[in-house]
């Protein structure tokens, strides 16, 4: 019975051996499990050119310390893709974003120059704006026809086409005559009146291709350019006038 009774007492001693012998098992192995953790780590950050900070290990828990603030986010990345890392976290050891020394010589914004753009004015809506408008581009261009024919010139087809927008959009309280001029000729103004009034028609036709309605475009034959009696390009042309309907 004593015999039974010792080795009853040795059970205690056994189990407690056992529970330490155990400890330090998972003591050793859990310590070098950190080990290999941070030593990977380390090796990844330096392959990634992050040499500063420090990278510590709960088991597999990593904690980043003293990496600057640009670099701790990158760090992170790092850390947590490491093969066995379940975890990591920034300790308050981040350091301060350092930033280039702002430059004294750096010259002040330069203020936006100003819009010289402006808004075009207003077209002319009464008789006299819109007449005075149609002189001044008739002016610069007037509208001219071959010698002898009823046919634009190339120049006469573009001041033509030009002045269109100008009569359409006027207001519909205008109407135009639109008057031909020729050179006396060896046809007598009776063949001159006519060349006249077909030149004006050319005039009329385009203006209404362009939208310009017919029936605010009269046509009128003359015989010769007022004072004029030479055969120069004012006797080969048309006036347009602007009227009250």
């Amino acid at each position: 019975m004593s015999g039974a009774r010792g080795w009853l007492r040795l059970i205690p001693i056994a189990v407690l051996v056992t529970a330490l012998l155990s400890g330090l098992t998972m003591w050793l192995r859990a310590d070098g499990i950190e080990g290999d953790l941070a030593s990977r780590s380390r090796a990844a950050l330096d392959a990634a050119g992050i040499h500063n900070g420090d990278v510590r290990f709960s088991g597999r828990q990593a904690t980043l310390a003293g990496f600057p603030a640009e670099q701790a986010g990158r760090a992170l990345g790092i850390v947590q893709g490491v093969d066995g890392v379940q975890s990591a976290q920034a300790s308050g050891g981040i350091g301060p974003v350092t930033s280039a020394p702002a430059s004294s010589s750096s010259a002040p914004p330069s203020s936006a120059p100003p819009s010289t753009s402006s808004e075009p004015p207003a077209p002319p809506t009464d008789r006299a704006g819109v007449q005075d408008e149609l002189d001044r581009r008739l002016a610069d261009a007037p509208i001219t026809f071959e010698p002898d024919s009823a046919k634009l010139t190339d120049e006469g087809e573009k001041a033509a086409r030009d002045v269109a927008p100008l009569l359409r959009d006027a207001p519909d309280s205008l109407r135009y005559r639109i008057t031909g001029h020729v050179a006396d000729g060896p046809g007598g103004r009776s063949a001159a009146r006519k060349l006249s009034r077909n030149r004006a028609l050319t005039v009329v036709r385009l203006l209404t291709r362009e939208d310009v309605p017919a029936d605010r475009l009269l046509a009128i034959g003359s015989s010769s350019a007022p004072g004029n009696s030479g055969s120069g390009d004012d006797d080969r042309r048309v006036e347009i006038a602007v009227e009250q309907r």
